[in-house]
């Protein structure tokens, strides 16, 4: 089974701890956030990863590597170019980091996943990918409904009433929210 985790923001609300440390890296417990993802993905059956790196891209590569610490293999793909021999980071945004997906098949050639880099989460992933199988879908997204008060800090999914993505909201003011369910 294969992953992505989108790891190439800048973290610009958290600063001014992202100016020295990415984001998925900022410890909790003494351990990156990146890495209860990794061992997440891990328990779930994930043996693949893909991470998609920028902004101080080489701590996340340092730190995870080849992956096989943990028990995974892991490849990286930069966003960015190369100017006068130095990488320069310029990170194409979450869809951007999707779009990237494509580069790169056959690699995502069946179902996968893919996750932020810097959310900490406690998901049954295993029934989350057999429900997105169960209905036969091209793409499953896991949501959570929040406070309508909060919405302004988040990206907004629209759903019809069979729970079909109409649209998204990218933090949207609570007057103009049309859902409060994030992603």
């Amino acid at each position: 089974m294969k992953a992505m985790i989108l790891a190439a923001g800048k973290g610009t609300r958290v600063r001014p701890i992202t100016y020295r440390i990415p984001k998925p890296m900022i410890p909790i417990l003494q351990k990156p956030v990146m890495e209860f993802l990794v061992e997440l993905l891990r328990q779930h059956g994930v043996d693949q990863i893909m991470v998609n790196v920028s902004h101080l891209a080489k701590e996340i590569e340092d730190y995870f590597r080849d992956g096989q610490k943990f028990g995974v293999d892991i490849a990286y793909s930069f966003e960015g170019r190369i100017e006068d021999g130095n990488l320069i980071g310029e990170a194409l945004g979450s869809a951007g980091g999707m779009k990237r997906i494509q580069d790169f098949y056959p690699y995502f050639d069946d179902t996968f996943i893919v996750l932020c880099g810097d959310a900490l989460i406690d998901l049954d992933l295993t029934a989350a990918l057999q429900w997105h199988k169960e209905k036969g879908s091209m793409a499953t997204v896991i949501m959570k409904s929040i406070p309508r008060e909060q919405v302004s800090s988040y990206g907004v999914v629209v759903t019809d009433e069979t729970g079909r993505i109409q649209s998204f909201q990218e933090k949207p003011k609570v007057e103009e929210a049309l859902s409060t369910d994030i992603n």
